[in-house]
């Protein structure tokens, strides 16, 4: 298959993980942000918020009905040495001895969860992590997709379960923050995306061979 976009350190392919992954080789880390499934969502937003509290707005997302077939999964496990998945309180992704890493987002209430979970194979332990939610709330990095997890949060998933120069997949790329930590912290990473224009601006950022020091703090 012809890639969408390559470079020295990413590929991006477009079109249905379930038929490119098993064209693929195996990878060091599978890192990724399957759909949850959820379906309706509320996404925070700044705009008319009065006295600096934010307002919420309230947006369907089609694509997020379905949570992938356990098929998936095993296809995704299969070809990975290592597995960090988010979304685990969703689905069933634990391996057998995995632990977990726990997002504190700094945000919440009562209709968005104030943690996000990821399995994490080969170790018992639950780590934590703190990252302040950037995308949506203000300008430093640009909220590109739906759900987009922050830069810094990939950053710490890349260097904290594998190694320089080791191989990442992420068959659900979104708008490529994967890639782009994979890439800023010296990995290789393949990206696989459904939708062409996510495709397109994740190959931008892969594009950015340095990127400015605020998109990285």
């Amino acid at each position: 298959m012809t890639p969408y976009y390559q470079d020295s350190a990413v590929t991006i392919y477009h079109g249905d993980c379930r038929e490119i992954v098993p064209t693929l080789g195996r990878f060091d880390l599978l890192l990724t942000d399957p759909p949850y499934g959820i379906g309706d969502t509320f996404i925070f937003t700044s705009t008319g918020a009065v006295s600096g509290r934010l307002t919420r707005k309230h947006k369907r997302m089609d694509w997020d009905d379905d949570i992938p077939e356990q098929a998936v999964f095993d296809m995704m496990n299969a070809r990975s040495n290592r597995q960090v998945i988010w979304g685990a309180n969703y689905f069933n992704c634990f391996s057998a001895k995995g632990g977990a890493l726990v997002w504190h987002k700094n945000r919440g209430g009562k209709s968005l969860s104030q943690c996000e979970i990821a399995s994490v194979s080969g170790q018992v332990k639950v780590d934590f992590v703190f990252v302040q939610v950037l995308s949506g709330f203000c300008a430093v990095e640009p909220n590109l997709h739906q759900t987009q997890k922050p830069l810094a949060l990939m950053l710490f998933c890349v260097e904290s379960y594998s190694e320089p120069n080791q191989t990442i997949l992420d068959p659900f790329a979104g708008s490529g923050t994967t890639g782009r930590a994979a890439k800023d912290l010296g990995r290789k990473a393949v990206l696989i995306e459904l939708e062409e224009r996510y495709c397109e601006i994740a190959a931008q950022r892969m594009r950015q061979e340095v990127l400015p020091l605020e998109m990285v703090e």
